[in-house]
């Protein structure tokens, strides 16, 4: 039977077992992994991209396949093009699923995304249920082909050019961050998200193409960019025993014509197809999210201890902003450095080598308690800072291998566990983008690897025993570090994936709660691994003593949540309230969707940025999804192409938010450069706009007759205006500063009456404050009801000035502006919900 290149799901589909048989019987090739004969270094490549294996009848299906994945022959969820068997000739059916034809990738019927596809190949379109003939899925993998076994391939997909895209990669082994280009050559090793922005010529529609690297078994895959401008994909297992010379789902591609959707979208089909992990809609968020909170990290470093934290929480009651939730961080576990001998000078790097000797806290963490700190460990300290400042969650800090350094082989407390020194290899993509200092060290010093056998033992052990001592969850950090010890455990993913799971379940039977945030976890060895978790740190750490690097912690999360929001619940990380940048800060936090924390140092708060983003009860006005760049700055350098403002938008139950930031001419991107400028001695004063329209989901908080008009509040102008869909607001801001918009829908109410609520227009993000909106009109007047949360100034756009209004069913006084229709009126008293109702 002859088999045409290309494929379509509407044709005969390869579900057959005649045909796998017959398939199987022709080509004896087929079959996983080969020996261990002649096994390459775990870092050699082998590279088929000038000279790749050619096929003259068939682009080859994949030969590897692990236990837990799905078969590429004869799934149902893979289709392709037959020659007829009865006519002898192909059937060709025009549709919107990906296609190689002329060594060209072709998306949507007729755009051209890459040129010079090496014929080793091949695109499997992928039927996820809810295409059909007339409605085909856009939805594929990118597969391809060697003569070889081996651990590592780097594949040849084609030449990109003139193709304006933004691709997230891995800096460091730890996290992601965006890079923007046109060509191949702009795409970065570790790439593990690209979208292109394609202008189609026979239209003025915009294409977005998404291109993500996902896992196939025990294999994970990346893009990179050459000089010539080929891209490329890499699939590794970090395994010399685990090998394959062919993979079928490798790359996911899929296209459309909004970007969020596209995204969204593909996230959900992965997520169908793969099972490995879960949409973030699919989760149980952690109770944390919704409170204040404070961590001890840049308060203290690894100093923390019993007094400091109270110290801390007695400043924070006094400034009226008491947190609800704290994250006791790295320092109060006991360790040991057999590298770093007391009184030695100090070994650079040879901090990351100390390795966990006890479950339990140490003994420095403890010995500070003072008279009216009745505590004699940790159960006793938990207990005692719930009851005196009304804490809700205590969250505490451990790596993923127990420690930086894993586990101590000589302790007898943790023998039970299996620990075993093993020293990290690193991928080639790793090194050849930007080292880390610790990575390195522990390749150096070794990791005391808990036995993955009796990684859930060790898991339920410490979760236990902190859950009896009150706590309620954890900060689970240096989470990459497993993907770098996979040889001899069956490879990364396998490795990733037993540790991804026994925490997960941990957490799961411990805690009341999903209580878990992981961090230095950007690889996509976790992040399609991640079934439960659903809160991650979404880039480096917050600096206070790098001035610049503050623009870039900003932009980094907002595009990073391009992709991590649609699996978990961006963390933004902490900040510092009385840092120079705090209301940069601030801003990003309550456009984020995200935990808002700081690691202020005891008594050295700003409150005024604090209430802003903090209510008097402890909570916070969170919006409802991860905040996302705007369409218009999508594929914008927004940090360093000197021209534009970074603008992140997210919804509120009844309106949109919009943060405009003006990170320009204050950071450099890593591996790239730039001129050196002090964000102290220059500002850069850049203008935009911002309308309804770059809020793509607006209408699904408006009602059903809107027609477009919106009310836009201007926070720190404090001014309010009535624009239509094509209206739009002018800001100027310079370095370091941002402005926040809430836009509201207006709601018709009758002839007379256009309404739209703002919320509390003291808080940052002011729409938060708003849960139910209803509206009655009767012959004697109109009513309009609005359940708020908070307490403050509550303002409105009205287009006619109310009779009156009543808050609890009592009058309440009120301010009208006729000129710009903006309705203020004052919830005094406590924090909690109110009753509006307006009269006309």
């Amino acid at each position: 039977m002859a088999i045409s290149m290309a494929f379509n799901s509407t044709n005969f589909i390869y579900s057959s077992r005649n045909f796998i048989k017959c398939l199987l019987l022709r080509n004896p090739s087929y079959t996983l992994l080969s020996s261990a004969a002649a096994i390459p270094s775990p870092n050699s490549v082998l590279d088929f991209r000038h000279n790749p294996l050619r096929c003259s009848n068939l682009r080859t299906f994949s030969s590897y396949r692990s236990s837990s994945s799905r078969s590429s022959i004869g799934g149902k969820n893979f289709c392709a093009i037959a020659a007829d068997p009865l006519k002898g000739e192909a059937k060709m059916t025009v549709t919107a699923e990906p296609f190689i034809k002329d060594g060209s990738f072709v998306v949507n019927g007729s755009v051209v995304v890459l040129t010079r596809v090496p014929s080793n190949v091949v695109v499997y379109p992928l039927n996820d249920g809810s295409s059909s003939p007339s409605s085909p899925s856009s939805a594929a993998f990118i597969g391809a082909s060697s003569s070889v076994h081996s651990c590592r391939h780097v594949f040849g997909v084609g030449v990109l050019q003139e193709r304006k895209f933004t691709c997230l990669f891995r800096h460091k082994i730890w996290w992601m961050i965006p890079r923007f280009g046109s060509f191949g050559s702009d795409i970065p090793m570790e790439t593990q998200m690209l979208l292109l922005e394609v202008k189609e010529e026979s239209s003025d529609n915009t294409l977005y193409v998404l291109l993500l690297p996902v896992l196939e078994g025990a294999f994970r895959a990346t893009l990179q960019g050459t000089p010539a401008n080929e891209l490329e994909f890499c699939v590794e297992s970090g395994d010399v025993n685990t090998q394959t010379s062919r993979v079928s789902e490798a790359v996911f591609v899929n296209s459309g014509n909004n970007p969020f959707e596209l995204i969204n979208d593909s996230i959900k089909i992965l997520e169908r197809h793969k099972g490995t992990f879960a949409h973030i809609n699919h989760k149980k968020k952690p109770a944390h999210l919704d409170w204040f909170g404070w961590c001890t990290w840049d308060a203290f470093y690894k100093d923390v201890n019993v007094r400091g934290i109270k110290e801390g929480l007695e400043s924070f009651l006094e400034g009226g902003c008491p947190p609800k939730f704290l994250i006791i961080d790295d320092g109060w576990q006991d360790t040991f450095n057999e590298f770093q001998k007391e009184g030695e000078p100090f070994i650079e790097g040879s901090q990351f080598a100390s390795r966990l000797v006890d479950l339990k806290e140490c003994s420095k963490f403890m010995e500070s308690a003072v008279d009216d700190t009745p505590c004699n460990d940790l159960r006793d300290f938990v207990k005692f800072i719930k009851e005196k400042y009304g804490m809700k969650y205590v969250y505490v800090w451990h790596a993923l291998a127990g420690y930086w350094g894993g586990l101590s082989p000589s302790s007898e407390k943790l023998n039970e566990y299996n620990p075993k020194i093993e020293y990290p290899v690193q991928s080639p993509g790793n090194i050849g983008n930007y080292r880390d200092i610790a990575m390195d060290s522990l390749e150096k010093y070794g990791v005391g690897l808990i036995d993955p056998k009796k990684i859930n033992e060790f898991y339920n052990n410490l979760h236990s025993y902190l859950s009896r001592c009150g706590v309620d969850g954890v900060k689970v950090d240096v989470q990459n570090l497993i993907e770098t010890l996979g040889t001899g455990y069956g490879g990364r993913v396998s490795l990733t994936g037993i540790y991804q799971e026994a925490l997960e379940d941990s957490v799961d039977r411990n805690f009341n709660e999903n209580n878990l945030i992981s961090c230095m976890s950007h690889n996509t060895d976790s992040i399609f691994s991640s079934r439960k978790s659903a809160s991650a740190r979404a880039s480096e750490d917050f600096m206070p003593w790098e001035p610049m690097f503050q623009t870039l912690h900003v932009a980094s999360v907002a595009f990073n949540s391009l992709l991590l929001g649609e699996i978990v619940v961006p963390d933004w990380d902490m900040f510092q309230s009385h840092h120079r940048t705090a209301e940069f800060h601030g801003a990003a936090r309550a456009v984020g969707g995200c935990a808002v924390y700081v690691s202020d140092k005891p008594g050295m708060h700003d409150f005024e940025i604090l209430k802003k983003l903090v209510l008097p009860d402890g909570s916070i006005l969170r919006a409802k999804y991860a905040g996302r760049p705007t369409r218009d700055c999508l594929f914008a350098d927004t940090v360093m192409d000197g021209k534009s403002l970074l603008k992140i938008w997210n919804l509120n139950n009844y309106s949109g938010i919009i943060g405009v930031f003006n990170c320009q001419g204050a950071g450099i991107w890593p591996m790239r450069s730039g001129p050196e400028k002090n964000p102290n001695s220059s500002s850069l004063v850049l203008s935009g706009c911002v309308s309804s329209q770059d809020i793509d989901f607006l209408r699904e908080v408006a009602d059903e007759s809107w027609t477009g008009n919106c009310a836009v509040y201007a926070f720190h102008t404090g001014s309010l205006s009535r624009l239509s869909k094509e209206e739009s607001v002018q800001v100027s801001i310079a370095t370091l500063e941002c402005e926040i918009f809430t836009i509201s829908p207006i709601r018709v109410v009758n002839e007379t009456i256009e309404f739209a609520p703002i919320g509390l227009i003291e808080m940052y993000n002011s729409g938060g404050a708003i849960e139910g909106l209803s509206f009655t009109t009767e012959p004697s007047g109109c009513n309009i009801r609005v359940k708020a949360r908070g307490c403050g100034r509550f303002g409105a756009y009205s287009s006619k000035k109310p009779i009156y209004c009543t808050v609890d069913e009592e009058r309440q006084a009120f301010t009208y502006d006729s000129d710009n229709g903006f309705l203020v009126i004052k919830l005094d008293g406590e924090c909690k919900n109110w009753d509006i109702n307006i009269h006309y």
